[in-house]
């Protein structure tokens, strides 16, 4: 399987994506999936649009990409941490 760059994007890029960004490298860890996970503010996504396989935010996503957006919010909440978690997964796999 070929390693995935996972864009992991908040507002700032700083504090909800950290939570996001350690999740899914755990996740990748325990499903020995190769990831690439890249941390970045929403704004930035553009730049990845070229390379990136997956779009994990907190932040409002307006705009479609060539690839799967999922919106991670529940890593803060708690409310359908486990149905996120599994959408992550489904995409890292493919």
């Amino acid at each position: 399987m070929a390693k995935k760059q996972v864009l992991v994007a908040c507002g700032a890029g700083i504090a909800t994506s950290t939570v996001v960004n350690s999740a899914i490298e755990e996740m990748a860890k325990e499903n020995k999936i190769d990831v690439n996970l890249i941390q970045i503010k929403i704004a930035e996504v553009q730049s990845y649009v070229d390379t990136a396989d997956l779009l994990v935010t907190t932040a409002m996503v307006k705009t479609s990409y060539p690839f799967p957006v999922i919106n991670a919010r529940s890593f803060l909440t708690g409310i359908g941490l486990e149905e996120t978690k599994e959408q992550i997964l489904t995409e890292l796999k493919k």
